[in-house]
């Protein structure tokens, strides 16, 4: 037997707004987040419903895993970033279903209605239908999971320091990481530096080059999305930095300290204490439940919802998925645009206009997106760019790889914090944030 939802009335932040059209947003992140922004002190009445209560900038999430900065660096509250908008209110849920023909989403047991509803519920993590895998090789999607990957480097450390068996500390000293493309690329470069640089003098038994980080990709190149010149100029400063390169190789299996990958020259066995997974994403099961109860609806194999050009579902103009969750192939050259923050930014604040001219009966200009280009750090002071055929490696590429992130990111202050540890840590080489804190029930082993 179902459980009883019972239907959620709230009143109006503000009383004027009783009467105003009700906009729904599920997920707090940078298409949501976006399209609160837009929709902020305008005629409407607005609710944001996220099962966390900030915006997690995941770009950066590498950062907190390697220790280059701390969690609260990467994450803004939400009721800071918009709740303070008069016509703004902030639920913290997690919705778990949807009822399309009463217009209304349900969670926290609770039914609560809307007249249009964005979904921009994101992302997790997907191992390809292994998920027996995630308890071994830890994620990098959320908060937690970085601070598990930095929580377990270090105390493979702190152990390492006092093992007296070499070919164990061999194994607590080793990291692998599976996945190739940018998130892949940064983590591992980050984690080589720590492991190697960093601390160096911090550990007296410990020799920084017996560290080894591994990188498992099964395409013939990192960064395959980028053009192969930046793709090569990436490898090789990996190479170079330290960090090796498994081409070519698809994980078989993985065990606790052990990854099996087949590549073309035979099965290749990978010890190592921490194993990180940035191999690939699956949407949210909303999108999943959405296309269950909308006829008409496709939904593609990594869950995300196929829209229409202003992203909404057929039968169900009301209804506008965005981000991560949307597969959106209005492209001149028919591809879906990709999961990354540059598109959802772009999505959220499209709608929300698109909604407001509708509430006013006026046109709106068909969504186009810019593509701004792509970059990863792949080492200190190194990043590969592709700004719209600009390609750019090297120090210059890192110097816009920071600009542009201090200027994603939402919140005015984590751009000086963050600036101020990125001057820090290149002047001194010493990170912020290697406090080993307890677990708080991470998705991957601590």
């Amino acid at each position: 037997m179902s459980p009883e939802r019972f239907f959620l009335e709230l009143t109006p932040p503000d009383l004027s707004l009783s009467q105003q059209p009700h906009v729904v947003i599920v997920g707090g992140g940078f298409a949501g987040l976006k399209a609160a922004h837009a929709l902020a002190g305008k005629p409407v009445r607005v609710t944001l419903i996220d099962r966390r209560n900030f915006n997690l900038f995941q770009p950066l999430l590498y950062q907190v895993a390697s220790g280059l900065v701390s969690e609260t660096d990467v994450a803004s509250p939400l009721r800071q970033m918009v709740g303070q908008a008069p016509n703004v209110q902030i639920l913290l849920g997690e919705v778990d279903d949807l009822d399309p023909e009463a217009r209304e989403v349900i969670f926290n047991n609770r039914r609560y209605r809307y007249d249009h509803l964005i979904l921009a519920a994101g992302a997790t993590s997907s191992y390809f239908g292994h998920d027996d895998w995630r308890p071994l090789a830890t994620p990098m999607k959320t908060l937690e999971d970085a601070a598990a990957i930095r929580r377990q480097v270090l105390n493979a450390l702190e152990e390492a320091e006092q093992t007296p068996d070499p070919e164990q500390r061999k194994l607590l000293q080793a990291v692998v990481v599976i996945g190739g493309g940018p998130t892949g690329c940064e983590l591992a470069a980050s984690l080589n530096d720590l492991m190697r640089h960093t601390l160096e003098r911090a550990f007296k038994q410990l020799d920084p080059q017996q560290c080894t980080v591994t990188l498992v990709d099964p395409g013939d190149r990192v960064l395959r999305a980028m053009d192969p010149q930046l793709s090569a100029a990436a490898g090789n400063r990996l190479l170079h930095n330290g960090v090796q390169l498994l081409l070519g190789g698809r994980v078989r299996s993985i065990e606790p300290g052990r990854v099996v990958v087949d590549t073309a020259a035979g099965e290749r066995v990978l010890e190592a204490h921490t194993i990180c997974w940035t191999a690939g994403v699956s949407a949210s099961p909303l999108g999943k439940r959405l296309g269950e109860c909308c006829s008409g609806v496709t939904v593609d194999r990594g869950g995300r919802v196929v829209v229409e050009p202003d992203f909404s579902i057929p039968g169900h103009p009301e209804i506008r998925v965005v981000g991560d969750l949307c597969s959106f192939g209005h492209t001149a050259d028919g591809k879906p645009l990709p999961g990354m923050a540059g598109p959802a930014v772009q999505m959220g604040g499209w709608v929300a206009k698109d909604i407001l001219a509708r509430i006013e009966g006026r046109e709106h200009a068909p969504f186009t997106f810019t593509d701004f280009g792509s970059m990863a750090v792949v080492g200190p002071l190194f990043a590969v760019a592709d700004l719209r055929g600009l390609k750019v490696s090297g120090a210059l590429g890192w110097l816009l790889w920071g600009l542009a992130h201090l200027a994603f990111m939402p919140d005015t202050e984590n751009r000086f914090t963050l600036l101020t540890k990125w001057l820090w840590v290149i002047a001194t080489r010493e990170r912020s944030a290697l406090v080993i804190s307890e677990a708080a029930g991470g998705s991957g082993p601590g």
